[in-house]
């Protein structure tokens, strides 16, 4: 179902889904995203490239870094390891609860990404890998509250499904080849409970529309890397698959720097 949506509505739908979800979650996705790994691991999307092998976030050792959209805090947990020093921030008080207990600890904060509750200019580094962009109605209030935090120099760094995505079929097998709606309907995909509340929502947006909304924030464009399905993953999730992974892009990971 697709519906018009408010940010306010955005943001209850989102906390109360992953704070359902987080438990199975976490059961099904959370060895890929290096639960298993000692330390933790920073996965950049459902191809699996990790920011151990792409470096996008650059010199991280002796960093005070903010991740957005944290989930389990796998990525934190990483890049404590490297010698940064993390912050992971979710919205999902029982996304982040998966991250107690577990080494190294990072510190957690459960807040909207669209009002950060963080000094300004506090922050070297902020990334966020598929967490909180898609499901928020206004990317540029969060682009602009990520400017707000970081320090001059500072990378911003996010990962979300590839907006070309948004034509085809969410769905693994060759029927997920054929495109079956515009690339600019913007309207975001919405799942409602018999009281018509929003449950779940995702918000789409062209590569022009980031690009906007980033330089708006007083961010400047790096890179835009769209990286390729690697031989040696053959999972599937959801509708990421080697089957569409190797014929179309699935991950969009934008590399930002504030001026």
């Amino acid at each position: 179902m697709r519906s018009d949506l408010g940010v306010y509505e955005s943001v209850r739908a989102s906390r109360s889904w992953w704070d359902a979800e987080a438990a199975s979650y976490a059961a099904e996705h959370g060895s890929f995203l290096g639960d298993d790994v000692p330390g933790g691991a920073l996965v950049w999307g459902p191809e699996g490239w990790t920011e151990a092998e792409l470096g996008l976030l650059g010199p991280v050792t002796g960093r005070r870094i903010l991740e957005i959209g944290a989930g389990g805090a796998q990525g934190s947990r990483w890049l404590a390891t490297q010698g940064a020093h993390p912050v992971a921030l979710d919205i999902s008080h029982e996304m982040l609860l998966h991250a107690r207990g577990r080494s190294p600890a990072v510190p957690l904060v459960q807040a909207d990404a669209g009002a950060l509750p963080l000094a300004a200019a506090s922050f070297d580094l902020a990334c966020s890998a598929y967490g909180a962009i898609p499901f928020v109605a206004d990317a540029g209030v969060v682009f602009a509250e990520i400017a707000r935090v970081l320090r001059p120099g500072g990378r911003w760094v996010f990962s979300v499904t590839h907006p070309v995505r948004w034509a085809f079929p969410d769905s693994p097998g060759p029927e997920g080849l054929v495109a079956d709606r515009s690339y600019f309907d913007r309207v975001p995909y919405v799942e409602r409970d018999d009281s018509g509340s929003a449950t779940y929502v995702e918000h789409h947006r062209t590569a022009g529309d980031t690009v906007r909304s980033l330089v708006a924030a007083g961010l400047r464009v790096l890179d835009l890397v769209e990286p390729e399905w690697p031989e040696a993953n053959t999972e599937t999730w959801g509708g990421w698959s080697p089957t569409r992974g190797r014929l179309l892009p699935g991950t969009a990971i934008w590399v930002a720097r504030k001026d």
